[in-house]
């Protein structure tokens, strides 16, 4: 049973190409758990990204300072390296899986309006080059 889903896996995941994160963590700690949300929830992320290639993937979760008065505040902070460009967003919450999915929220968004900006700019030279 494992060899064949092994080998309905690698036919089914042949072409596909996961995002790779680097994790950081900041005043906590990094555990597995923490790890495969993260992961989980930026593979959620390539159905937005379709033929963008991403150069580098980095993710920062941490624990602001314990100067607060009303308890731990974490923030999740995503940088996608995509060519020349970079998309960032950055969210704190007080509950670190609550700012990881406010994160992977933005950056839908975020994703989106990049990719509307790239294909209008494409349209607008297709444009310009029947005209002249």
């Amino acid at each position: 049973m494992a060899m064949f889903l092994r080998i309905f896996l690698k036919k089914y995941f042949k072409n596909k190409i996961f995002m790779q994160l680097n994790i950081k963590a900041t005043n906590l700690e990094l555990t597995p758990k923490l790890k495969e949300y993260a992961q989980k929830k930026m593979d959620m992320l390539d159905k937005y990204l379709g033929k963008l290639k991403i150069i580098n993937a980095h993710i920062e979760v941490s624990k602001t300072s314990n100067r607060h008065l009303k308890g731990e505040i974490y923030s999740a902070e995503v940088n996608l390296s995509l060519g020349s460009d970079l998309l960032r967003v950055e969210k704190t919450e007080k509950d670190l899986f609550k700012a990881i999915d406010k994160v992977k929220g933005h950056l839908e968004l975020v994703i989106k309006k990049y990719k509307d900006k790239k294909i209008g700019r494409k349209k607008q030279k297709q444009k310009l080059s029947k005209i002249v």
